[in-house]
């Protein structure tokens, strides 16, 4: 199970537990701070990596990733210390991730270079690390024993957006974290490497607290302090709108649960009502229920149908590709409904559908294929169109999930 403990666990980390074992490899952390014109601040941040370092003999380097800095940040982190590589392509995802690949260290701590985070904390993260936690996530909200000073926040992304957002993953992913949104984590190299991160963009930090949670890893949550930004002139690459939708967008693809699969159950248990009403032609709160509810039941269980196909064909593909662990359910699923089992009742539902839709039309046929009794008939055309569909639909995604499970060479 994921772990972690929070404000009681981080304050028994502190500073001054933190030694170097002697037979520790020679390089123990790596800082890595992702850059982009940050002359401003960079220098200060790299200082304090370097100061922390060197006051708490931790074996250690500070590595900034650059993304295409034009203002002299790379000749202030060489200046100061720090070792420098160039990222081309652009994203703060990819500056992080050439950070941490080259990082010799075999814990990471990042941070962002505009001076809010104050990495003098960087002994309490390692400490956390060295005691067997695989992610080490700061907390900057009062939620998680953190501190926001005045100005350092929005007041929307403090008590709405990050909250929000914060409390989605737990109940998504079950992310036992308070502050999704703080870039100030540590982690080991190992972790990184068995998440395989993706996104180049300002969802990696999203992508690893969720893979990390989804995967059970040991988590756990540090309160820090939030400076303000240390920036005058340079505007921060922070986007409210663009980027809340942006972590909305992600939370959803990476949950075929939430986005398809409890939708669909759901239009598939009103679907199954109106049928229940529509059916005997039942009269409720003095409406009288027929063929036009039939209809706009049969949609419900169409639209449903095909909602909890997608959640299916989303996760296993998400499963292959390991963005998401194998669950039991799944597997029961996969023991259950074989392909040739998926084909058989297909082929029943599109049989039965014909018949009742053959039964009409032998109705039709006695009445001379002259006017019906539609609120009859409709009750057996509209079951009957109903059933061929999620037939048909049936055999094709028994077909496509035997795709989808097709082991990969």
């Amino acid at each position: 199970m994921s772990s972690t403990r929070m404000a009681d666990v981080a304050d028994s980390l502190t500073p001054t537990s933190v030694v170097t074992p002697a037979a520790e490899t020679d390089c123990e952390l790596t800082v890595v701070i992702p850059c982009l014109n940050e002359a401003e601040t960079l220098g200060n941040c790299i200082t304090k990596a370097l100061r922390a370092l060197k006051e708490h003999e931790i074996h250690g380097e500070v590595v900034v990733g650059d993304n295409g800095s034009t203002d002299g940040s790379v000749s202030i982190a060489e200046e100061v210390g720090a070792r420098v590589v160039d990222v081309t392509p652009k994203g703060y995802g990819n500056a992080l991730m050439g950070g941490i690949g080259v990082a010799r260290g075999r814990y990471i701590i990042m941070g962002d270079a505009d001076d809010s985070y104050d990495f003098l904390e960087i002994p309490r993260f390692l400490a956390a690390l060295r005691s067997g936690y695989d992610l080490v996530q700061g907390c900057r909200l009062p939620s998680g024993g953190g501190r926001v000073l005045p100005g350092a926040m929005k007041f929307t992304h403090r008590w709405i957006g990050n909250p929000f957002f914060s409390r989605l993953a737990r109940i998504f992913f079950g992310a036992p974290v308070h502050d999704i949104y703080c870039g100030m984590r540590g982690f080991t190299k190992s972790l990184y490497q068995r998440l395989d991160m993706r996104c180049t963009g300002m969802e990696f930090a999203t992508e690893m607290i969720i893979k990390a949670s989804l995967f059970q890893e040991k988590i756990a949550e540090v309160p820090i302090t939030l400076h303000p930004d240390g920036r005058k002139t340079q505007r921060s690459h922070l986007r409210t709108f663009r980027d809340g939708w942006r972590t909305l967008r992600f939370f959803m693809c990476f949950s075929p649960k939430w986005l398809f699969l409890l939708p669909g159950l759901g239009l598939i248990g009103l679907g199954l009502l109106g049928y229940l009403v529509a059916m005997p032609g039942l009269t409720v709160f003095g409406a009288m229920l027929d063929a036009h509810t039939l209809l706009i039941a049969s949609l419900a269980l169409i639209l449903g149908y095909q909602c909890v196909q997608f959640a299916i064909f989303a996760k296993t593909f998400a499963i292959n590709e390991g963005l998401l662990p194998t669950d039991s359910a799944m597997e029961r699923f996969y023991h259950i409904f074989r392909l040739e089992r998926g084909l058989l009742t297909g082929f029943m539902l599109t049989v039965a559908g014909g018949v009742l839709i053959i039964v009409a039309v032998n109705m039709w046929r006695l009445a001379h294929f002259g006017n019906l009794n539609y609120a009859h008939t409709m009750r057996l055309v509209i079951p009957g169109v109903t059933s061929v569909v999620i037939g048909f639909q049936t055999i094709l995604s028994s077909f496509y999930i035997g795709i989808l499970r097709m082991a990969r060479k």
